[in-house]
């Protein structure tokens, strides 16, 4: 069974808004055995919607389109699709009921023509709906095919997947079972980790495959299997899981389905009752945003101070202006001085400590450009590594927060 996911929207196309429908409209598929064939996104115009919908019937048994089922004129969907189902548009009396009552309850203001107008649906088609927003879902069936069409809105589009769409899905159709389990490696390269496990990979059944993910210091690798038969799956999915795992336990930190892993530190230090604080300067706070993206960091992160310029390591996280000029802003001596401060500041049980040059200029230090110095400090004591991250600055920065979570993670699982 697969899938085509058709995006439809200029805004799009031309990088002012980035394509997240599609990644969840995958994702939800593939969780109940469809594939996607293919995404495609087209432009606010109608011959372009028809021809990529002739494509994806050719290509798929669901095609799900995302997009142009507001109220203004340039959103065109729904009378492209009338027109590849040589059909008409019809008043929906549900969806009008809905589109009043939101309108009552929220809007508070009189409905205007454009909006009862998204009462209108293809005669041929079933609407689903919406309960978030004034447009509606709607599901139509070809040849044996079936065609949804959703509102971009995502949080709109998410509720109608969830609600409506999957549970009509399972309905109709008798899926296989997809399983993906993805393991979490930092500090090995992608081309290392490959050869390391070739002769394991080799030696995979044909129906488990396996994916190297690498990013910024990072590797996933998720194994994907897909068979009619659930319990077979799971069982030689674990199997070959306690096979991998021995091979890279000393760079192996978690399954993602447990989080990144600002989420697993986040949940250890919430299961030993510990906290934490940063000092950040090269990072410029990106490590203190990944931390408190994580829901219920509050319990154990609180706070840093991203001292960025020399004089604010100085004057507000209280480093010593002799260790500074004595050794540079950019060294262990520093590193470890912003983690000890950030500590004792903050009265926390763990604090982590950036200072590096990411570039394009070498600032205020004489250490080559990627240079990052990367410290931790705990009650008993303080320690720090460096590393070069290479010469593109949002990769240093990047690698550099990855990395001090990698250290964090370790220093956490040695008590």
């Amino acid at each position: 069974m697969q899938a085509e996911i058709i995006t439809i929207g200029d805004e799009i196309l031309i990088g002012q808004v980035v394509d997240t429908n599609s990644a969840f409209i995958s994702k939800t598929l593939n969780k109940i055995g469809v594939s996607v064939y293919q995404i495609t996104s087209v432009q606010d115009e109608e011959a372009h919607i028809v021809k990529a919908l002739q494509e994806a019937e050719e290509n798929a048994d669901i095609i799900i389109v995302t997009g142009g089922l507001g109220p203004t004129k340039d959103d065109i969907t729904k009378s492209a699709i009338a027109g590849y189902f040589n059909d008409v548009l019809v008043q929906d009396q549900a969806v009008l009921k809905n589109i009043e009552h939101l309108w009552k309850t929220h809007v508070k203001k009189p409905l205007q023509q454009v909006n009862i107008d998204q009462a209108l649906i293809p005669s041929k088609a079933k609407a689903l709906m919406n309960v978030y927003g004034s447009a509606p879902g709607m599901w139509l069936e070809k040849n044996a095919k079936v065609f949804i069409s959703l509102p971009g809105v995502p949080f709109e589009m998410r509720a109608l997947m969830e609600h409506e769409v999957v549970p009509r899905l399972r309905k109709k159709y008798k899926f296989p079972y997809i399983k993906h389990k993805t393991l979490l490696t930092y500090g090995l390269g992608e081309s290392e980790l490959a050869e390391r496990i070739a002769t394991w990979e080799d030696q995979l059944p044909s129906y488990i495959k396996l994916a190297y993910l690498p990013n910024l210091g990072k590797v996933r690798l998720r194994l994907s299997g897909k068979h009619e038969d659930k319990r077979l799956l799971e069982t030689e999915m674990a199997q070959q899981i306690d096979q991998l795992l021995p091979q890279i336990s000393d760079v192996f930190l978690g399954y993602e389905d447990a989080g990144n892993i600002e989420a697993v530190v986040g949940k250890l230090l919430v299961k030993e009752g510990k906290t934490i604080a940063v000092a950040e300067s090269c990072t410029g706070g990106k490590l203190a945003e990944r931390i408190t993206s994580v829901a219920g960091a509050s319990a154990y992160f609180k706070g840093g101070i991203v001292s960025y310029a020399t004089q604010t390591k100085i004057q507000v996280l209280g480093v010593d202006k002799n260790l500074i000029e004595k050794h540079s802003v950019v060294s262990h001596q520093v590193a470890q001085a912003m983690a000890v401060q950030a500590l004792n500041l903050f009265h926390v049980d763990y604090a982590v400590a950036t200072t590096g040059n990411a570039g394009p200029t070498k600032g205020d230090a004489d250490a080559e450009i990627g240079t990052v110095f990367i410290a931790i400090a705990t009650k008993e004591n303080v320690f720090s590594e460096e590393f070069n991250f290479g010469n593109h600055r949002i990769k240093v920065v990047n690698k550099a927060v990855n990395k001090a979570f990698e250290m964090l993670q370790k220093e956490i699982l040695k008590k």
